[in-house]
């Protein structure tokens, strides 16, 4: 697995989320050596803090049009690497080499 974030852009990432205030979503963390995805969470400015070193990805769920909408807007202006899903987006900390990663 290769990285595809870098510290800045996860640290944008939780800012960004954080100032969503009401539009925030919630999250959920795959960790890249265990494989364990935690629990659904909102708290991103404390509980997103630090390192995401074995962090293989970040899904986010959003449940409104406008959350949609705020929340593209957000991981655009990032420009981090991710897709959408059925329930929201999944933002890449992690890909196997050789894997095409597209940027929201």
């Amino acid at each position: 697995m290769i990285p595809v974030m870098n510290n800045t852009k996860w640290a944008e990432l939780r800012i960004g989320m954080h100032e969503l205030g009401e539009l925030s979503p919630r999250f959920r963390v795959q960790n890249l050596w265990s494989g364990s995805t935690g629990a659904w969470d909102r708290e991103w400015f404390y509980h997103f803090f630090g390192h995401h070193e074995e962090d293989e990805w970040v899904e986010v769920e959003v449940t409104s049009s406008a959350q949609h909408d705020a929340v593209l807007r957000l991981l655009r202006s990032v420009h981090v690497p991710g897709v959408k899903t059925k329930h929201g987006f999944k933002i890449y900390g992690y890909v196997a080499r050789g894997t095409q990663v597209d940027y929201l």
